[in-house]
């Protein structure tokens, strides 16, 4: 069994877990885990798989305590992003300390990191227990975590996605959106006849261009920034000698800790209604997902204890951070988790190039590990 850092990450590389809901008839995440599953197994943890939806397996792992002591969930996952464009992703490579590779930053070093902490919480005699959730579809719909917050709590959870050994205390959510506008098909010789549905959408981008003037006139959040709206795409019209009777926009809205589903429809509200007023337009709204933003209290004892740790082992106190892009931190958040987000540094997310820094990913293990002990002692 392998136990080293680099040797542990290059085995989780190789093996192809890029996520079928982004990637068609890809590989998922079945062989990762259940690698995952062996490695905890042959290091003496009880670990079993949970399937979220066929062939999309998660880990879940336990060290249990002897009674007593608070517990703490680590967290990771499985799958990746897809691979084009890259020479040779599944093939590590090592090469100025670091490891490249698909998911060698996102986020395959923080799962090394986190297996490798849970080892070491085997063999520390702690009172309270160590979870492991190793889950799939991230970077979809979340499918996995999900699923395994049905059957797993605890005191505090820590995500291992990248952040180059800083704490991360805030990211931001998202919703996303569904507007149609309806027009009446007609010839294009009749304007009398037809009415203009990509023209009425026109009206409804104006008003999305005001309100992200507003967000930006709002306060910012201090690790955030601003929250954001826009749009994403836009479909409508038959062809080029009739007028369109029907355009579909899809628009994501960026949200800050704090904003509610009910403020971000309050919003539609104020900009579709003065629009609705006018006799030939027609439109409906509709809210297709909804991710929550995120962010944990600084005096939280998961935040307090993990911020000593990294100052003892690195010298230095790290810095709270808040990432723009959304995490499953916001779920276990939202499942009354105090959680916090720590990982190693590296760089290419979804990108052709991507690679992780060795010797962060071994200051994460060594942190959790200090962590575990403290927190679960």
């Amino acid at each position: 069994m392998v136990e080293s850092v680099p040797g542990l990450l290059a085995q989780l590389i190789r093996i192809d877990s890029v996520n079928p809901s982004l990637v068609p008839g890809a590989a998922g995440e079945a062989q990762l885990a259940q690698f995952v599953l062996s490695w905890l197994r042959e290091s003496g943890i009880e670990a079993r798989l949970d399937e979220a939806a066929p062939g999309r397996p998660s880990v879940i792992a336990r060290v249990p305590g002897s009674g007593g002591g608070r517990s703490l969930i680590l967290n990771a996952h499985l799958d990746t992003v897809g691979t084009d464009n890259m020479a040779n992703p599944l093939e590590p490579s090592i090469r100025d300390g670091t490891m490249s590779g698909r998911g060698s930053y996102d986020m395959k070093g923080g799962l090394a990191a986190c297996l490798l902490a849970l080892r070491d919480a085997s063999r520390a005699g702690l009172r309270g227990d160590v979870i492991l959730t190793a889950v799939a579809d991230e970077e979809h719909a979340s499918l996995g975590m999900q699923s395994v917050l049905k059957q797993v709590r605890a005191d505090a959870a820590i995500v291992t996605e990248p952040t180059s050994l800083h704490l991360c205390v805030a990211h931001k959510g998202f919703t996303w959106h569904e507007v149609i506008t309806h027009g009446r098909a007609a010839h294009g010789s009749r304007p009398d006849l037809g009415n203009d549905a990509i023209v009425q959408m026109g009206r409804v981008l104006g008003g999305l261009e005001a309100l992200q003037r507003e967000l930006e006139s709002r306060p910012a959040h201090p690790l955030l920034g601003h929250a954001s709206v826009h749009a994403s795409l836009i479909q409508g019209g038959q062809e080029l000698s009739s007028y369109p009777e029907r355009c579909t926009l899809h628009v994501e809205r960026r949200t800050l800790p704090g904003e509610t589903l009910a403020d971000i429809e309050a919003e539609w509200q104020a900009l579709l209604s003065p629009l609705r007023r006018a006799t030939d337009f027609q439109a409906e709204q509709r809210v297709l997902m909804v991710r929550d933003a995120f962010g944990v209290s600084a005096d939280a004892p998961i935040v307090q204890t993990l911020s000593q740790q990294a100052e003892r082992v690195r010298g230095e106190v790290p810095t709270q951070i808040g990432l723009s892009f959304w995490m499953d931190s916001a779920l276990l958040a939202g499942a009354g988790i105090p959680t916090v987000i720590f990982g190693p540094h590296g760089a290419g997310a979804h990108a052709a190039e991507e690679w992780v820094d060795l010797a962060s990913v071994e200051q994460c293990r060594e942190i959790l590990t200090a962590t575990l002990t403290a927190f679960c002692a």
